[in-house]
């Protein structure tokens, strides 16, 4: 049979119309480098991709440049191409333009989008969320950001109205400064980026069905709250997902993305679950359905239990806790006083530093996991009888900074300067930039990443957990920013706000006081821990004053950690009133005809001391700032303080040093919060 009339499959013209970005700018050899070269490297002979970026274009057509007047986009009509994928926007945040002609942005979109389909009325269009600008940008903070992010959501906006596709080219690369080193530009790296996702856009491809990997055996699900399974998948791919008896089909949407949503259930387990597509299965066996607890913070909280203080049959509990499931993200290297290899540095550029699965608490993942934690959740199993998952993220000498998401950073007035040049800053404690430039001594990226870099711990190790539902958090941090108590009054909060926000729901977050050790800034930052329950709602702090070391920033006492945390939780979430959630909790102190009487919460029907021996760790100051010891004694569920004749105080203090041996408790054992309070007259 002759084939010489057969018709040859026809080549596909893509336009890539853009501003400096698509062109390149800032490669060694854009014509090598540039996002549409790498596309085409990708799409292969069935397509011809063009390059029509023209540096310093504006999409507004009143703006200093306006693209649709450039040789570029006359070009690219001339073309009359199959698929054009526009990325315009970012040049429009310059103050000539956006302050003047930005409600004009939209109408002028929309105009270059209809010029478009004149030359080809079959024409694909795709239209690109804008890739980010970084807080070092010398006009960020006069401007840009703000006016970004009006240009940046309003793009959807303008996709939906004209009837054309959505790309994102922000999501990924907001979460890498590394690949900018104009903090504007996407190096060649960045590029490859950019056109792995318009490759996937255009042909589809999004690498076949994958499940997130928060998924997987032996897990727990959060109960009472709707049960959803997500992942990738090629577009319009149809994903069956079998869990507890019920079937639901999804289907992948144009950026690869599926989810299934099963309602809501009880506790109980184990269950299976099954994924499939096509001739793909992923099985999950042995889920259970519970109470997920997020465990984060920095070495205290990354412990583990092998190195506690522990009783000697522990590890027997441990085999016999096979309701509680442990996701232990493991960093790839630790934060110590060495300088890592290349293969390190570049993965945790690519954000790929933790690595996990889940696993039953036996013995064996018992011991690798975090003490406090884990005694959490065995105090948690003895009044509430459900499965407990405990996902552990924590990074040793990390700062509150690293846990917060880049857009909160990014726009709140004073953690913003945080995110430039955080390595010679002194928002940092000298010791984390030093800790750090160490461990990046062989990086030649001035933008290398870290752990302690703000943001990352975010993106490396919460992000991809928001969406997978939780019961609470429980938090153990603050060494690593014990330097600048001011800062760390807005980082907290700021850090909760993200997490709740990120979640869609306020869910509980209690935190650990620092303990007891000689650094001088301690009893002032354990105080600012006490009046942060006042700002953060739905939160509650564990005291561990008195299992401190003096000369170890981590007390292996970590059980009494754990215990303190779960009462909180047992109280305050799971609603068991007969458990106290704190020890004396300090309410007000008084002028009396006898001294000055401390009044507390939590003290129950009467105070004691934690051997039984006379109370120690009061003290008054006076109004010459003077610090004078009194004579101090309990009376039932007060204390009184009595001072020198003559001596006008103005402050009491308790456990006021940064080691103590403050021994105030109450009838449950609990100790005392340090503090310190002016007295009323």
């Amino acid at each position: 049979m002759s084939l010489a009339g057969t018709a040859q499959p026809k080549t596909l013209k893509v336009a890539c119309i853009g501003n400096s970005v698509t062109a390149g700018l800032g490669h060694k050899d854009p014509a090598a480098t540039a996002y549409p070269v790498q596309l085409q490297q990708l799409l292969g002979k069935g397509y011809e991709v063009q390059n029509f970026g023209h540096s310093g274009a504006t999409l507004l057509r009143k703006g200093h440049n306006p693209y649709h007047k450039t040789k570029a986009f006359a070009d690219a009509l001339a073309l009359a191409p199959d698929i054009a994928i526009i990325h315009l926007g970012l040049n429009d945040t310059d103050p000539r333009n956006w302050p003047n002609y930005g409600g004009e942005f939209a109408a002028d979109y929309t105009a270059l989008i209809d010029t478009l389909r004149k030359a080809n009325g079959s024409m694909r269009i795709v239209i690109c969320r804008l890739t980010p600008i970084f807080p070092d940008h010398k006009r960020f903070l006069s401007g840009t950001r703000d006016w970004f992010w009006q240009i940046q959501n309003s793009i959807p906006q303008i996709a939906a109205a004209n009837g054309v596709e959505l790309i994102d080219f922000h999501t990924s690369l907001h979460a890498r400064p590394d690949l900018f080193p104009d903090a504007l530009h996407p190096n060649e790296q960045g590029a490859a980026i950019l056109a792995k996702t318009v490759y996937s856009h255009v042909s589809g491809n999004w690498g076949g069905l994958q499940l997130s990997p928060v998924f997987a055996s032996h897990m727990v699900l959060q109960r009472e709250q709707p049960i959803v399974f997500w992942g990738k998948a090629n577009r319009g791919e149809s994903i069956k997902v079998g869990f507890n008896g019920k079937t639901l089909i999804a289907k992948a949407d144009g950026q690869g993305n599926w989810k299934s949503t099963f309602p809501s259930m009880k506790a109980g387990g184990p269950y299976k679950a099954v994924i499939a597509s096509g001739v793909t299965s992923i099985v999950l066996e042995d889920v259970l359905v519970g109470d997920v607890w997020l465990c984060s913070g920095q070495s205290n909280m990354d412990f583990p239990l092998q190195a506690a203080i522990n009783k000697a049959d522990e590890m027997q509990r441990a085999q016999r806790s096979s309701t509680i499931r442990l996701l232990n993200r493991e960093p790839i290297a630790e934060t110590d006083n060495r300088a890592w290899d290349s293969t390190t540095l570049e993965k945790v550029n690519g954000l790929q530093y933790f690595t996990s699965t889940w696993q039953q608490c036996d013995s064996v993942a018992a011991k690798k996991f975090s003490a406090v934690a884990y005694y959490f959740a065995q105090a948690l199993r003895q009044q509430v009888d459900v499965p407990i998952g405990l996902i552990q993220v924590a990074v040793g000498g990390s700062t509150t900074e690293s846990w917060i998401d880049r857009y909160s950073l990014e726009h709140h007035p004073l953690l913003v300067n945080s995110l430039t040049n955080w390595r010679s800053s002194d928002f940092f404690q000298p010791w984390v930039r030093q800790r750090a430039d160490t461990n990046l001594k062989g990086s030649t990226n001035p933008k290398q990443r870290h752990p302690y870099d703000p943001a990352y711990n975010y993106e490396a190790g919460i992000a991809d957990l928001v969406h997978f539902p939780i019961k609470g958090a429980i938090w153990y941090q603050g060494e690593s920013n014990a330097h600048n108590i001011e800062l760390h009054e807005q980082l907290l909060p700021q850090l909760v706000r993200s997490w709740r926000n990120k979640w869609g729901y306020t869910f509980p977050f209690y935190y650990v006081q620092l303990s007891s050790l000689n650094r001088p800034s301690w009893p002032a930052f354990r105080a600012s821990q006490l009046q942060l329950l006042q700002t953060i709602p739905h939160s509650g702090m564990a005291v561990t004053s008195d299992v401190g070391d003096s000369l170890d920033v981590h007390p292996r006492r970590k059980q009494e950690v754990g215990e303190r945390l779960a009462r909180l939780a047992l109280h305050f979430t799971y609603g068991k009133r007969g458990v106290v959630p704190y020890g004396p909790m300090p309410l007000k102190a008084v002028h009396t005809a006898k001294g000055i009487e401390v009044h507390f919460n939590y003290a129950g029907k009467q105070l004691s001391t934690s051997e039984g021996k006379i109370l120690r760790g009061f003290t008054l100051i006076n109004t010459k700032g003077i610090t004078i010891k009194p004579i101090a004694t309990i009376q039932e569920n007060r204390i009184l303080l009595q001072a020198p004749v003559g001596e006008q105080m103005k402050t009491v203090q308790y456990g006021w040093q940064p080691f103590t041996d403050a021994n105030l408790i109450n009838a449950s054992g609990l100790p005392a919060s340090t503090f310190q309070m002016d007295v009323q007259q």
